[in-house]
């Protein structure tokens, strides 16, 4: 990559984060970031992102280890609009395609969310879209996932696995989809994946035990990456019997399975 734009369209590069946006304790990025990415980031003078404060803290993490080809305030950074988040970009009612401007013009440029791999279980994917209808080169980048570090720690099917987001808040709609989800899962032995936002934790890990049925299996990552991870499945009636859901400060991923 070269700070002149090259004579033909940019790449987008789709930019791991780290997992520990929002906790208490940081891990090293060089326990979970390949050099290989943390050396494509620092050259990259044009992003997309979620927040532009966030993404200005993750970047001067990146330059103690490799050194920013541009300096953080010259950076070329564009937000994703608010509702975004709340609503997701992946029913196609928002048109990425102007953030992609310096694509066109030669430019790479990054796309990153607040944590793990953009567009999965994040917003992006509208970006992601825009870049393949313009004849955008899109190339995702190593790093850590979630959602996949604790479906291979959960001893679940990991031949057929869906990702349901976020279940409802409310405790009626909560069961009932808990419920939907587990019908699912035993009948058809697909893992099902779920999160929810840290401060929810414990609830979520209530409405599970109240919920599920005796021997479905239920496993809980949490903390994935950073120091102090667990990682633990077993049965409902297990979990009741002995064990301790997550606290409301750690990310965790939910599965239940068969």
């Amino acid at each position: 990559m070269s700070q002149s734009p090259a004579a033909g369209p940019g790449k987008l590069y789709l930019v791991p984060a780290p997992l520990d946006f929002g906790c208490d304790r940081r891990t090293p990025l060089e326990q979970v970031m390949p050099m290989g990415t943390l050396q494509i980031a620092a050259e990259l003078e044009h992003w997309v992102c979620e927040n532009a404060k966030t993404l200005r803290a993750y970047l001067k993490r990146v330059n103690e280890l490799q050194p920013l080809s541009h300096q953080l305030q010259a950076l070329q950074i564009q937000e994703l609009p608010r509702d975004v988040h709340k609503k997701g970009d992946h029913g196609g009612h928002f048109d990425a395609r102007p953030l992609l401007a310096p694509a066109l013009q030669g430019h790479d440029m990054g796309l990153v969310s607040e944590a793990g791999m953009p567009a999965v279980a994040d917003p992006g994917s509208s970006v992601v879209r825009a870049a393949h209808g313009l004849g955008l080169a899109v190339v995702p980048l190593v790093g850590p996932i979630s959602l996949l570090l604790a479906l291979a720690a959960s001893g679940l099917n990991g031949q057929n696995f869906a990702f349901a987001g976020y279940l409802p808040q409310d405790s009626a709609p909560r069961a009932s989809r808990i419920r939907e989800l587990e019908s699912l899962a035993l009948r058809t032995g697909q893992t099902q994946l779920f999160i929810e936002t840290p401060y929810r934790n414990a609830a979520l890990f209530q409405a599970l035990l109240q919920t599920l049925q005796p021997h479905t299996r239920l496993a809980i990552g949490s903390g994935l990456t950073l120091a102090g991870a667990a990682a633990r499945s077993q049965s409902a009636r297990e979990w009741r019997q002995h064990g301790a859901g997550p606290d409301n400060q750690t990310p965790a991923v939910f599965a239940i399975g068969r």
